[in-house]
Order: C-alpha cells, then structure tokens, then sequence
C-alpha cells in the first residue's frame, strides 16, 4: 500500500513556504527541464475588452493551489479506487512565468511562444495559467509541427472574431488564430452561450473551419458519451478553458462573467472520459481568464486550481497504464 507521505519531512502546511503551483519544485533555467509538466504563467490581460485583472490571475490561481499540497504522495479518489498524481506518475514543476511588457502585446506573445516552445523542446506538457484568452494564440503556435492537433474548447465566447479596427490579438481572436494554423485541425467548443463576442458570419467561419460548436444546454443533453462521440480520434488535444465558461455561481472571479455556464463536474467528467479514451494522449493545457480581484472569497482560483489539478492526475495516470 502507498504511503501517504505524512511518515516523514516537513508537514509543510498550504499557508506555508512559496506559492509554486501545488508547491511544486521550481525550474528558472529552461534549459535544464526535466519533468513531465512544466506549469507556466501568462500574465497578459492587455487583450481584454472590459474588465481587466486577469493578470493577477496565475498568483491567484497559485496561491489557491498550494489548498491542495498537504504533502500527500498522490491523491487518493475513492470513486475510481485511484492514486492519481503520485511521483511514479507525473513529475510536475513550475517555470515561472513568460515576461510581459506593458503596452507591447508582440512583445508579450513573443515571450509567451518562446516559453512554450522550450518547454515542448524537453519533452514536457504545458499547463498555462493565464491571462486572458489572447494568450491562447502564442501558447498554440509554439506547438508548430506538432500537429494534428484538435483543440478542446470550454468558454461562454467564440472566440472567432477575425479583427476589430486593426487588433487580432485580443481575447475575441484566439479560436480564430488558431484555425489558421496548419497544425490545427479542428475544434469542438463547448458552452458558448447568449450574447457572445461573435456575430453570425463568426459562426460561419468557425463551421467552415471544422469547428463543432456545443452550447451548455447542447453538452447536457448530449452527455459525456454523446459530447465524446462527436469528438474525432487519432489526433492529439490541446485544451483551452476560459473560466467564464463555468457559472458565474461558482466563478465569479473573471471579467466578463456569463450566466447559465457549465458546474465543475460537467467540464471535469468531458476531461476525465477524452484522457481515458485517447490514453492520455492531450498535448497541452491554458487555463485563462481568472481575475481574482472580482472574488474576494477565492473560490474562483480554488476551482481553477482544482480542475487542473484533477485533470493532470487523469491524463498521467492514464498514460502510465498504457505504458
């Protein structure tokens, strides 16, 4: 039986020591990675439409982790019978964060590419903590011939704006940047709902371009099996998760909250079964759009962290069983 890592070292409580993602060990030479999951921040929100503060959102996002890191060695889940992110399964570090420069959203990007790429160049997955969405564009070029890739969408917006007065690179454009990359084959985007940030000829491009759009209500009349059923096989997946996507209910914390969104487990379970059914086989994450200065209470990075962490158990552990 595995130890649950209480036995021996520090006890080294959630409000104690540096707020790492889940009090992982730190790598600030990339040069040096060696690790199955590099967790990045993207602290740009300068794409943002409305309410700014998505900035702040990879500390929040890392500071509710560290609820998480009670010195375990795994997670126990009584439901599956299973010891997920234990260290046979999943070696995680974090790498800090890409450098951002006020007011140069090239700039930014650049920076946020450069950091992908060096982590996809040792072999890691990353997990990028946004930001706003806009990050999402630089995060899946740097996956430039790494492809097929189809990309899992979860948000209340399309996303698919192709350009406003000259801006490409705000948090409406990342879906439809992304459909113009050569190693991107399609989408499936779950939750998009009520006023959008897209018009109808968004839409269209969005179907033209492979994308098969879900609302909430769509995904629970489908089902996990049915939402899995429209999704192809024999690519790998990209996952991109804006917290508005969720209810603002639960995730009040973001800057453009939209009601009648998805609860934690719907997202949870479409994850958990897409892990299952392709082995493990999702390339990389981001998870944006969390502005803590809305949500006093913290329940909002708390969900963030939670599903994240959840998620990378599911992917690892079930590419150690097919292993």
């Amino acid at each position: 039986m595995s130890k649950h890592g209480y036995e021996s070292g520090r006890l080294n409580l959630p409000f104690v020591g540096h707020c790492t993602f889940a009090k992982s060990p730190v790598c600030t030479d990339w040069d040096a990675l060696d690790a199955d999951v590099a967790i990045l921040g993207a602290p740009n929100d300068m794409g943002t439409q409305w309410r700014s503060g998505a900035r702040f959102g990879p500390r929040g996002i890392r500071e509710a982790s560290t609820l998480f890191s009670f010195g375990h060695a795994g997670a126990y889940d009584h439901e599956d019978d299973v010891m997920y992110l234990t260290a046979s399964d999943v070696r995680m570090v974090d790498v800090g964060d890409a450098d951002i420069v006020h007011t140069d959203m090239a700039t930014s990007n650049a920076n946020t590419e450069f950091a992908v790429r060096k982590i996809l160049e040792a072999g890691t997955m990353p997990v990028v903590l946004g930001g706003d969405h806009s990050i999402h564009a630089p995060v899946i070029k740097a996956f430039e011939g790494r492809g097929p890739i189809h990309i899992i969408h979860f948000d209340a917006h399309l996303d698919f704006v192709d350009e406003r007065h000259g801006v490409r690179y705000g948090h409406g454009n990342p879906l439809r940047r992304a459909s113009e990359m050569n190693h991107i084959v399609g989408m499936t985007q779950m939750g998009i709902r009520n006023v959008s940030s897209s018009n109808r000829d968004d839409y269209e491009a969005a179907h033209a371009a492979g994308s098969k759009i879900l609302s909430v209500r769509d995904v629970r009349r489908l089902g996990t099996e049915g939402v899995l059923e429209l999704i192809p096989q024999g690519v790998n997946y990209y996952i991109t998760i804006d917290i508005d996507g969720f209810d603002p209910s639960i995730a009040p914390g973001t800057g453009t909250p939209s009601h009648g969104g998805f609860l934690y487990y719907e997202v949870l379970e479409i994850i958990q079964a897409l892990a299952k059914r392709s082995q493990g086989n999702i390339v990389g994450m981001d998870l944006v759009e969390v502005a803590p200065v809305y949500d006093p209470a913290g329940v909002t990075s708390i969900l963030a962290a939670q599903l994240l962490l959840n998620s990378i158990g599911f992917i690892f552990h079930e590419r150690a069983c097919a292993r």
